[in-house]
This record gives C-alpha cells, sequence and structure tokens, in this order.
C-alpha cells in the first residue's frame, strides 16, 4: 500500500543546497530584496562590477573576510533589461544558469514588485520570486462528487521534472499574464482545451514555496484552480510538452501524489484540491500534515 507521506509539503521550504546570500535592490536609503545568490557564484559575478556590489556589514572586513551580507543591484533602470540580458547569457554559456527556456519573466521583489524583465532561468539562479499556475482538472458524479483526476506526464524532453506526473494543466506565469490568462494559455497548449471549455475555472489557494532545487532556488506563489470536465472530454497534448495523459480514481492519483510520484508542485496542488473538496481523511493525511499545508498558504497578493 502506498505510503502516505507528502513530501512535497516538507520539499516546499526545503533549504539544503549551497549557501546563498540576499540580492538586493538599493531603494532610497534602504534595499529592496530581490531574492538570493549562491555564494560559490559571487567568483563570477566580480566580472560585472558596474552592475553589482558586495556588500559587506558595517565595520566588517573585505571580501577576504568571508561572505558580504547581501549582493547589491547596481543598474539603473534605464537599459537594466538590455544589461542583464547580456550577463545571463555569459552565465548560461558558463553553465551557471541552467534550463534556458526563451521566455521574459519579470524581475520581482518578495512582494511582488516588479523591475526588469529577464529570461525565466535566470529568476532561478536569482532566486527571484516568479508566479506559478495549476489546474486539478476532475471529473465529478450527478452529486458534483469528483470521481476521477486527470493526471500528466511530463516529456522526458522537459528541461525539469521530465517523465514526471503532473497536473492536467501547469506553467510559469510569463510577463504581462495573470496566472488565469496563462493558464488558459497552457490549457491548449498542454491539453488541448479551447478558453470557453475553461470558463468554469474555480480558484483555489495560493501555496508559497521557497525551496533549493536543481537549477538554484525556487520561489514561487502557485496559484491554483480546479476545472470540472465532461466525462467525455479526453484531453490532447498540442505542443509536444506532455507524453500522456491518465484518468486516475481520487484515491489513486491522492496515493501517488502523497508517494511523490507528482512534481513537488503539482502534488501541493493535489493536497490543495482534495482539502478544500473534504477528500482528505486520515489514511491520505495526518492533522500534522494539514497544518503543514496550511502553513503554506497565503494570501492571494496578485489578481488572478
Amino acid at each position: 500500500m502506498t505510503s502516505p507521506n507528502w513530501p512535497a509539503l516538507e520539499l516546499a521550504r526545503a533549504c539544503r543546497g549551497p549557501a546563498r546570500v540576499p540580492f538586493v535592490l538599493p531603494d532610497g536609503d534602504g534595499e529592496r530584496t530581490l531574492g538570493s545568490v549562491a555564494i560559490a557564484h559571487l567568483a563570477a559575478l566580480r566580472a560585472w562590477p558596474e552592475a553589482f556590489e558586495e556588500r559587506f556589514h558595517a565595520g566588517a572586513a573585505a571580501p577576504s573576510g568571508g561572505a558580504p551580507r547581501a549582493l547589491a543591484l547596481l543598474l539603473a533602470a534605464t537599459g537594466r533589461d538590455e544589461a542583464l540580458a547580456r550577463i545571463h547569457a555569459d552565465l548560461h554559456r558558463r553553465g551557471l544558469i541552467r534550463a534556458w527556456r526563451d521566455e521574459p519573466y519579470p524581475l520581482r521583489d518578495r512582494e511582488g514588485g516588479e523591475h526588469a524583465r529577464i529570461e525565466r532561468a535566470a529568476s532561478r539562479f536569482w532566486g527571484t520570486l516568479t508566479l506559478g499556475t495549476h489546474c486539478n482538472g476532475f471529473v465529478a458524479d450527478a452529486a458534483g462528487r469528483p470521481t476521477h483526476l486527470w493526471i500528466a506526464r511530463r516529456s522526458q524532453s522537459k528541461p525539469t521534472d521530465p517523465g514526471r506526473l503532473d497536473n492536467l494543466i501547469g506553467g510559469g506565469v510569463a510577463l504581462g499574464q495573470s496566472p488565469r490568462e496563462a493558464l488558459v494559455r497552457e490549457g491548449w497548449e498542454e491539453a488541448g482545451l479551447r478558453p470557453e471549455q475553461m470558463a468554469g475555472l474555480e480558484e483555489g489557494h495560493v501555496i508559497e514555496l521557497d525551496c533549493d532545487i536543481a537549477e538554484g532556488r525556487q520561489h514561487e506563489w502557485l496559484f491554483v484552480f480546479d476545472l470540472a470536465l465532461p466525462a467525455d472530454v479526453v484531453p490532447r497534448n498540442t505542443d509536444g510538452e506532455v507524453a500522456e495523459h491518465l484518468l486516475l480514481p481520487v484515491a489513486e492519483a491522492l496515493a501517488r501524489a502523497a508517494s511523490g510520484e507528482l512534481t513537488t508542485d503539482a502534488a501541493l496542488a493535489t493536497f490543495d484540491f482534495a482539502w478544500r473538496r473534504g477528500l482528505i481523511e486520515p489514511s491520505v493525511a495526518s492533522e500534522a500534515q494539514i497544518r503543514a499545508f496550511e502553513s503554506l498558504c497565503i494570501p492571494r497578493r496578485v489578481s488572478s
């Protein structure tokens, strides 16, 4: 029998990777925190003294005295996008920025403010805030109670989590899009659903992840949605990023999520779905796990 461990609940805040220091933007007499950067990468960033400055505590020794308290972004707003694009391309050539996407993302601070346009993959290098959006696609009985969940298997060609199980729809929120707009776009690409078929999207919780991953640090607000689909609607992938779609009984889908077969993001979205709809039972999750999930949920600070 599958063990209901729900490893995603711990992984969402697991910071066990290389030591990091805050990445900040000077703001008047203070600083605005953008994210963080691995101390091991500071040496490479010294190639751009016009862009970055290592800042130490008052009275602390020079760089030989240890790690700085923060790395400051010095680039003025005018020309910042272009300068960061050149720097990020160089870091990518060196193998320090991984899983390049050619997708524009905002450079956000930890409160959601936007300060530049950057390549999506660079957000993990800097540990800056990103927005994600996931949709639990389900089939319900005549009383409206979910009976099955649509689960997608990611293509082996995906730069992250290839071959892992996922929600029906999921993806990042690109520059200029809301979570709902991004989900509707991904709905066609990943599941062949037209906008009118997604008109019934229901909002779930917003879940905050702040954890180390292979590409760096993931700090993300994950917007969860649910979508009831008619029994005769079968998803079909259109962009090659999904290998297959599985229609699983709810109990099996929850067991797979609880055992770690789904990606961390997808497992959390699935937990949210089950919790909100009264599907969580002692055999699926303990009170401690429910409290752990509640601690990950944050107020909706960005319009969905």
